[in-house]
């Protein structure tokens, strides 16, 4: 059953059907929906827009030392996981059917799991559980809701989700323009209940991988933090209030942030609880009127007044609040509104009668995701859906790899990504290096450190309202970030793999089925393995040299001698504390055939140093090493060394006497 068809919109035209509603409904939203928890004609709030962000750091550059290798750009898959279209949960139904998704929404009455009549701190998990287990074994994450009071129903889950251990404590009122019950949101009994639950929800499902968004909820009609007409608007109408104090709304939307620091979590408008989000970075907005148009003259609820906005569109309220910039660290969701879902790519990139300009909200909000239960009926063919989806949340493009086509022993990669998106990747998915053999094996895997979150869109479109320039105005924003790290080719048999890279769904620890994270490079494959390029692992033939990183578990380290962070160092370590008795020894270094060897020490010194280096266990020999610019900056010496044919080499740096400098890597050409 298609729940969005039954709500909001078309049930309340049918409800004001004479001409004096419809006229008195052009000074109000036409829907309960884009009704705002105020009065459009109130103040503004006391924040200002923020303006232009400003742009995030560049990051390191590229090692110059590594070959570049450019990898071709491809149209990113339409299913990609956390971003685009949320389909409705329906029990038992196949949730991959219609336009490509990696999404399934569902609400949840908090009926069903605090189902108790005398124990408000029991809860029943298994309606959410079962819910979340179908969702994965299709591949999808899930975006949820618990809501109190729902008006009809969803088929599904109850109208009236008020838990039945509220009886005899809590007072409940009665909307007879929705024929709900709304519960006394101000009731301490209520509030204490509410948070108590938010704390164990948190504490159960924080970080689920099956789960990729929470909509705080609980307030209001369909948990849309809002009772509309039953609103803070009491000045034009003889309908109470029944929404909660914006401090006790507040309350309610701090414990969501406590209770939740890895899930992302939304709240219906900028203006909920008073703007309770404004300073709580963590929490993103969920505009479920998306990018409607309503009224006469028709006026946007999504986009701003500049931009033929009503004055509670969301992106409105967003600047009014001094939060359209959120996007940065929390993300945007929502619902295309209903009753334009069939029609609203028809005029894309712009939009059309009910339809608001769509670039310009996706663009302008940073949506990551929106519900659109009409997208069951799109083609997946459609080439403006795709733009459009495409678009939404991240995109990511590895531009270059940078290693050496030979190698052996410890060898250094690096690659650039982009995101021509609207949002930054969310979440901090292990990124793993690997090879694959010539059968399409993985034979080898290397997890890195680098943070996908960190990967910021190359482009931002400027609100009218900073006053920028004429719109649209687009703004350089994000770098292409380049990342790299060592890896340990010891034990892997010589000859030819294909160099591989993957950001692992961690739904693919609970499905087989789990979505793949791909990125949009012509070398992408469908089990998320993306082809850097060839490399040949072996003695001999090496284009460059080899590198062997200091801080690399196989090393022998004694006396003072640690691992440090270094950010100028290759891998971001260094080993420091050398000398005065302390040693570091880099055993298994590959001599090819044997015979003389370049060995360049990298290494970082605010003062002039020395130590010794023997190699093989053979006569030492006293290196003096000048100062670089800092501690964190390296510098370089080479030395003419002999080895022996194989990877039975080693190398021992001390300093018996006094301090060493410390030592980002070796490297042997």
């Amino acid at each position: 059953m298609r729940t969005f068809a039954r709500r909001r919109g078309r049930k309340l035209l049918a409800a004001l059907g004479s001409t004096a509603a419809a006229l008195a409904l052009a000074a109000l939203p036409v829907t309960a929906e884009a009704a705002p928890p105020a009065s459009p004609s109130a103040p503004a709030a006391i924040a200002a827009a923020q303006g232009a962000p400003a742009r995030p750091s560049p990051g390191p550059a590229a090692d110059p030392s590594l070959p570049a290798h450019a990898l071709a750009r491809a149209d990113a898959p339409l299913d990609n996981p956390l971003k685009g279209f949320a389909r409705f949960y329906q029990p038992g139904a196949d949730q991959n059917t219609g336009y490509p998704h990696a999404l399934t929404w569902s609400y949840f009455g908090l009926s069903e799991v605090m189902d108790s009549a005398s124990d408000c701190g029991h809860y029943n998990w298994s309606v959410l559980d079962k819910a979340l287990a179908e969702t994965a074994s299709y591949g999808n994450q899930a975006a949820i809701r618990f809501y109190i009071e729902y008006p009809g129903g969803s088929g599904s889950h109850p109208a009236n989700a008020i838990p039945p251990c509220f009886a005899g404590h809590v007072d409940n009122r009665t909307n007879s323009y929705w024929n709900t019950t709304s519960p006394d949101y101000d009731s301490p009994y209520l509030l204490d209940a509410l948070k108590n639950f938010i704390a164990a929800y948190g504490a159960r499902y924080d970080g689920d991988p099956r789960i990729g968004f929470i909509h705080m909820g609980l307030v209001g009609l369909w948990g849309e933090w809002h009772t509309w007409p039953y609103d803070t608007d009491t000045s034009g109408d003889t309908y109470p209030n029944y929404m909660p104090t914006d401090a006790h709304g507040a309350a309610l939307v701090q414990a969501y942030n406590n209770a939740f620091t890895r899930t992302k979590i939304e709240v219906r408008y900028p203006e909920s609880a008073g703007g309770a989000a404004d300073t709580l970075p963590r929490v993103g907005y969920h505009d479920d009127s998306f990018c409607y148009r309503e009224g006469s003259p028709l006026a946007g609820v999504t986009l701003p007044t500049s931009m033929g906005g009503a004055p509670y569109a969301q992106l409105q309220k967003a600047l009014d609040h001094g939060v359209e910039n959120r996007w940065t660290t929390a993300s945007m969701g929502g619902e295309v509104r209903p009753e334009i879902q069939s029609t609203a790519f028809a005029s894309w990139p712009g939009g059309s009668g009910a339809v608001d300009d769509m670039k310009a909200c996706l663009e302008l909000e940073h949506t990551t995701w929106k519900i659109n239960e009409g997208s069951a009926n799109y083609s997946p063919t459609d080439p403006k859906v795709a733009a459009a989806v495409r678009l939404m949340g991240y995109d990511l493009t590895v531009d270059h790899a940078y290693f050496h086509d030979s190698a052996q022993g410890t060898t250094k990669v690096g690659l650039r990504i982009t995101n021509s998106g609207v949002a930054p990747f969310y979440y901090p998915w292990t990124v793993s290096l690997g090879l694959k053999d010539p059968a399409g094996n993985v034979v080898k895997t290397w997890a890195t450190p680098w943070d996908l979150r960190k990967v910021m869109p190359g482009k931002i479109r400027a609100f009218p309202d900073w006053g920028v320039g004429s719109d649209p105005a687009y703004l350089d924003y994000g770098y292409a970030q380049y990342f790299d790290t060592s890896v340990d080719l010891s034990g892997v048999t010589s000859g030819s793999y294909q160099l591989v890279m993957k950001a692992k769904n961690p739904l693919e620890d609970v499905s087989s089925a789990a979505k793949k994270l791909r990125f949009a490079n012509a070398g992408q494959h469908a089990d998320g393995w993306l082809d850097l390029g060839a490399l040949t692992v072996g003695s001999g033939g090496a284009t460059g040299p080899v590198s062997y990183e200091a801080e690399a578990a196989g090393n022998t380290r004694t006396g003072t001698a640690v691992v440090a962070e270094c950010a100028g160092c290759s891998g971001g370590h260094k080993v420091g504390y050398l000398g005065n008795g302390a040693t570091l020894t880099f055993p298994g270094l590959d001599g090819g055939s044997g015979g003389t060897r370049t060995l360049t020490l990298h290494y970082a010194t605010a003062a002039a140093r020395s130590a010794t280096v023997r190699v093989n266990g053979g006569s030492v020999r006293t290196v003096d090493f000048a100062p670089t610019a800092d501690w964190t900056t390296p510098g370089t010496i080479t030395l003419s060394v002999d080895l022996k044919a194989g990877s039975g080499n080693s190398v021992t740096l001390a300093n018996a006497t006094g301090w060493a400098p410390d030592i980002d890597r070796i490297t042997l050409t």
